[in-house]
Order: C-alpha cells, then structure tokens, then sequence
C-alpha cells in the first residue's frame, strides 16, 4: 500500500513485525491475565482485625528491619512493622501510580497522529484501568490499618495530583518542589504534543518500574509460597496480584522505550535535552536510600518525624527521651537495615546502567547514573546525623561519632 494515503510518517509500527507483534502479544495476554477482579475482591474482603496479627509480607520486607528497634523488638511489635511496611510501600506506589496514569494518557495523545500506534494508546489505556484498581486496593488496606492501630495518618495521604512530588520523602526544599511542578506541568504539554517525547516517557517509567519488579517480586512470594492461599491474608494477594499485572507493564515500558521509538525520526537536539533532563529527575528521585524501608528511595531525615511518632504510638509505647535514643541508634549508625538498603541502591544503579545502555540520545551523566552513584553510606550517615541533631539535640548522641 502507499503510505502517502495512510501514514504521515517514514517509517511506521506495522512495517516492523517483531515489535508489532510484541506489543499484540503482550496487550492480549495482560486483557487475559487482567487482575483487576481479584485485586477489587481482596480489596472488598479485606477487614483488618481478620489479619492483624500476622505478617503480609517476607520477614526482611518489614519496616526498620536489621535495625536496633527491630533487634529488641517483640514478635507483636514486629507484626506490626512488617503490615507497616506494606502500608509505606504500597503507598509510595500510590503516588507513582497517580501520576502514571496522567502521564499514559498524555504519552498517548503524542502518538494520536500516527495512525498504526493505536495498539500502544489501547495497551496504555488498559494499564490505567488496572491502576485505578491498584490505587483503589492500596488506599483501601493502607487507611483501615492506620485508622485502627493509630487513629490518623502515618504514612498514608488522601488523593493527589500528579504534579505533587513522586516521592512521599523527598529532600527537596518548597522551591524546588514548586519548580518541580512546573516542570512536570510542561512536560505534560510537550508529551502530548510531540510523538518522541510521549515514547521518550516511558524510558523513565522502565526505570522507575525496575526497582519496583525486583522488590514486587519477592513480596508476592509471600502470597505465592503461602501454605494455604485460601486463608492468606488479603494485602498479600494484592501484593500477588499487583506484580503480576505491573510485569505486563514494564514489558511495555521496555518494549515503547527501547523498539517502538525506532518507528519515529531521530530525536531532534530540543527532542533529547528534554529525554535527558527527565531521566535526570529520576536519577535525582532515587538518589537517597533509606535506613527504614528498604527498596524505597525516601530522604529518611523528612520521615523521621512520622517514625519517631511511631515510637511513642501505643505500638512501642516508648517515653520521649528512650524514642530519641533509638532514633540515633537507628538512623545515626551502621546496622544491617542500612547495609541492605544500600545493596538495593547499588543493585538499581547497575541494572539502570543497562537499561540505558543502547540508547544513543542519552548522555553519559544519565548512562552512567553520576548522580545516583554520589551517594554513598557515609555521606547518608553524615546526611542523618545532622538531621538528628537539628531534631532532638546533641544529648542522645552517645557514641555516635
């Protein structure tokens, strides 16, 4: 056929059939494997004193474990910190979600003018729905056990737009989180506008996801390995459902990002400043890593007043001056919940090392993750003690040099 009657392009989706096909393959089996049912049934049957009293994920995926508050912790008290867990990651899923469903929809008016890209506008329009559902999920499990073990919020929040900060904790100054929105604002009108960037998007979002795939994984083991998946507790079949829909999702994050932009023209200079400052605010996004949830990159000094909170909540019961001695004994030293945090950093590092690695529009600060790769454990511990003293003063900081 002529492509003068039917394509405004040179180069179009269909005339590559390795990737055309991958796209129809993976947007079938992810409309079959759909778990949005499951996940609205868990979410609907889910009442909290049925599963208050056990755990909902793999011990090690439990807030502040390997830390002193976990070593001296009781096995109730370490319930708790593990459904924590669950509630704080869940709900920084939240916050990526929202604003993944704006920017699938933006991406995808970008490609509206291409008429062989609708298997990429429908794909993305599935993932969406399955979003909302997440979301729904999440906040449904996550409110409930704050509401019931706390009586307010800790880590949870009501909705938001997709122009607040992605990350819950975050070290960014009012400034820097209102320019942040400006930019995300712009970026919105561009992706929508313009085919290469609304492609471009989801080079961000294969990175983002990749950190979350290695970490979803292992939490769905939880509901996967359990003896009797009948009686499992039901945040572990979201956890369970939730990956399985979200590998559907990175394989077109993977597939839109790394093939499918081949069907459009190079990127212009403007085209690839714009692809490179964003994966630059990912790099910035996940540059710290925290002592108290391991696989989420949060700026333990912002959360450290939710977790001291935590302390003297009715869950640890603690005095005032014992809950600030073990705020220095957690965040101001060396212990295991930091040294596996810090793993699952160096480990995001490299696999985005590789994930960007054939990509020819991006720079060397971006290929090989400088800024991500500047952090390190001194420079957090450095970051955190400061953080402690501005909090509580020196007089709780006993052997902590």
């Amino acid at each position: 056929m002529n492509k003068d009657l039917y394509q405004t392009q040179d180069l179009t989706l269909v005339e590559d059939v390795s990737t055309f096909k991958k796209l129809t393959v993976n947007f079938r089996r992810n409309k079959e494997l759909d778990q949005t049912e499951n996940m609205d049934l868990a979410a609907g049957s889910f009442r909290y004193a049925d599963c208050a009293n056990e755990m909902w994920n793999p011990e090690e995926f439990s807030l502040l474990y390997g830390t002193p508050l976990w070593d001296q912790s009781t096995e109730a008290q370490r319930i708790k910190l593990n459904q924590l867990y669950w509630v704080a990651y869940y709900s920084q899923i939240i916050s990526a979600e929202i604003a993944t469903i704006f920017f699938n929809q933006t991406s995808a008016a970008g490609l509206y003018a291409y008429e062989d890209f609708r298997i990429v506008c429908d794909t993305l329009d599935l993932e969406s729905a399955q979003e909302r559902a997440h979301i729904n999920a999440f906040k449904k499990v996550s409110e409930d056990l704050e509401a019931a073990v706390f009586g307010e919020r800790l880590f949870t929040y009501p909705m938001r737009s997709p122009f607040v900060k992605t990350m819950i904790f975050s070290d960014l100054s009012r400034i820097e989180q209102y320019w942040r929105t400006l930019q995300l604002k712009y970026y919105s009108v561009l992706s929508s506008q313009n085919a290469f960037i609304g492609c471009q998007y989801f080079t961000v979002r294969g990175l983002r996801t990749l950190n979350g795939k290695m970490v979803q994984h292992q939490l769905s083991q939880y509901y996967s390995r359990h003896a009797n998946k009948e009686l499992a507790p039901a945040p572990s079949k979201i956890s369970y459902y939730h990956f399985l829909d979200e590998s559907f999702h990175f394989n077109t994050s993977t597939c839109i990002s790394h093939d499918v932009i081949h069907s459009l023209k190079a990127p212009t200079r403007f085209e690839s400043v714009v692809g490179n400052a964003t994966l630059k605010g990912c790099q910035k996004d996940h540059f710290n890593f925290s002592t108290a949830i391991n696989g989420i990159f949060w700026y333990d000094p912002d959360m450290m007043p939710t977790i001291y909170k935590l302390l003297l909540s009715p869950v640890f019961g603690m005095q005032p001056e014992e809950a600030k001695a073990m705020m220095w004994r957690c965040f101001g030293s060396e212990n295991a919940g930091l040294a596996a945090s810090r793993a699952t950093h160096v480990k995001s590092i490299e696999s985005y090392k590789l994930y960007l690695s054939d990509f020819k529009y991006v720079n060397k600060e971006n290929k090989e993750m400088q800024i991500m790769s500047r952090n390190s454990v001194e420079r957090h511990l450095r970051v955190n003690r400061s953080a402690l003293l501005r909090l509580f003063g020196p007089e709780h900081k006993v052997g902590h040099a």
